[in-house]
């Protein structure tokens, strides 16, 4: 039998990566990240010269790139694009930026939607996005939707960019976190938004650890 597809989709800064690494790693699952996914396609493009608004040349990166994850000598997922590391190169805000528009147009997820379906097909998976349950695996045994509020998301995501050596103020990335939700929330394609049947988690006042306990218990209810 196939092992299940766990989905867990949210907003930036809702504790997706943490939350679905812990789960990973709790079943003995593969954890794949498709948010680093747009955001490879995002670096490549800022790497090439290109205008993000070139709808055209932007799927088209898409389409041609080969994505491929890996697990460091620590245990750590690496994201190579093209043959090349790019883990830690994805992560800055200008990426971010980039990701936020390039995620919205159609041929660009079209593309990655093909790559994440491949990558969990044999299920034994935790794929982590905005569209896994609602998009990439509807049919996901078990869906979560994390959220929390966006000051909390905000504080989260500052405090992630200054462990990083990254310059952050709080009142900037609370306003890019209200903008990229709204572009998130109001896209065309593949909006971010729970699926009817996702077990929803509010975060704020919530451990990592509690988060996980629960995603874990609901997972092995279902077959995990």
């Amino acid at each position: 039998m196939r092992k299940p597809i766990i989905a867990i989709d949210g907003p930036v800064g809702s504790g997706k990566t943490t939350v679905a690494r812990g789960v990973a790693a709790r079943l003995g699952y593969t954890h794949i990240d498709s948010g680093a996914m747009y955001r490879a396609v995002a670096w490549e493009t800022l790497r090439r010269g290109i205008d993000a608004g070139d709808e055209a040349a932007v799927t088209r990166i898409a389409r041609e790139m080969t994505l491929r994850f890996e697990r460091d000598a620590e245990g750590r997922q690496r994201l190579f694009v093209d043959g090349e590391d790019a883990s830690d190169a994805i992560r800055t805000p200008e990426v971010s930026r980039v990701a936020s528009i390039v995620s919205a147009y159609p041929g660009v997820r079209e593309a990655m939607v093909a790559q994440q379906r491949a990558l969990g097909a044999e299920g034994g998976v935790v794929m982590e996005g905005r569209d896994i349950g609602t998009v990439v695996f509807p049919d996901a045994e078990v869906k979560i939707y994390l959220d929390a509020s966006p000051e909390e998301r905000a504080r989260r995501r500052t405090e992630e960019l200054r462990q990083r050596g990254v310059a952050a103020a709080f009142e900037e990335v609370l306003r890019d976190l209200r903008e990229r939700d709204e572009r998130d929330r109001q896209r065309a394609h593949s909006p971010l938004r729970p699926a009817p049947d996702a077990v929803r988690i509010d975060t704020t006042h919530l451990t990592v650890e509690q988060v996980i306990d629960r995603i874990v218990a609901l997972a092995r209810e279902r077959g995990a």
